[in-house]
């Protein structure tokens, strides 16, 4: 039986939401994200969720990249919500951007340290990752080199970072691009790496997560919240992984109530 949203949300509730963006990714005249750190932990301290992770953009995207030099902020700001709400844990992350580095990263090997946990994903916005082709793609029109060596750039791109990081979370699998899911998901199955089902994207879709169920690999909701009051966004998510007759026990933030 395929749940109703507000079904969903009396029945299960959130535990953790670790992919969360601050205004701190909105460092030029593009606005782009707009909750503060401690914004983001009230709205889960309000909404019972336990573990929240402020995971803004890596720095090679050209628009709303965040430079190492945010993160002794972010720490001091993470330090001082939780000292108001001490029921929430909170982490600091970054969702790295892929990019055509040695690690696949535009985030470091040497600079993983300066975070709690890595997650990953494409975005448009790094300059030598496709990102013209894959916007065509998107926008289904012709691509210089054609669609399937874009795919094949695409996937090596990705399995290359998962299987140089240590990657906690493979943020909106499928988005912005074409990519080989069934050798991605072979890679996640190596690497321990999350699926995320995405709030504000429609990747994972319903036809993506029942291809993704067939391998061995866990997943993750998440609200990918640019503002405040969507921190904690799950109830599209799950109902979409139901649609998909996942499992929801394989879905790791999530419980009954």
């Amino acid at each position: 039986m395929i749940l109703t949203e507000e079904q969903i949300i009396q029945k299960y509730r959130m535990t953790a939401d670790f992919h969360t963006h601050t205004c701190h990714s909105t460092t030029g005249p593009v606005k782009h994200a707009f909750g503060t750190v401690a914004e983001n932990v009230r709205t889960a301290h309000r909404l019972g969720i336990r573990e929240l992770a402020i995971t803004d953009h890596g720095p090679g995207h050209f628009i709303y990249g965040v430079g190492t030099d945010h993160v002794p902020a972010l720490r001091k700001e993470i330090e001082d919500a939780m000292e108001l709400y001490p029921d929430v844990k909170v982490y600091l992350g970054v969702e790295a951007n892929f990019k055509d580095t040695p690690n696949g990263l535009d985030v470091s090997p040497e600079e993983f340290e300066l975070y709690d946990f890595v997650n990953a994903g494409y975005h448009y916005g790094v300059m030598d990752s496709c990102m013209q082709e894959n916007w065509l793609a998107h926008k289904k029109l012709p691509v210089p080199g054609g669609i399937d060596k874009l795919r094949d750039f695409n996937t090596e791109l990705v399995v290359r970072a998962l299987e140089n990081n240590k990657i906690k979370v493979l943020t909106h699998p499928g988005d912005k691009g074409p990519f080989d899911l069934h050798a991605i998901c072979r890679a996640c199955e190596k690497s321990g790496t999350l699926l995320e089902i995405n709030a504000k994207h429609k990747h994972l879709t319903v036809e993506e997560i029942g291809l993704a169920a067939h391998y061995d690999v866990s997943f993750i909701v998440g609200s990918d919240a640019h503002r405040a009051e969507n921190v904690g966004t799950y109830a599209p998510t799950v109902r979409r992984a139901m649609e998909a007759g996942l499992d929801l026990s394989r879905i790791v933030n999530i419980e009954e109530r």
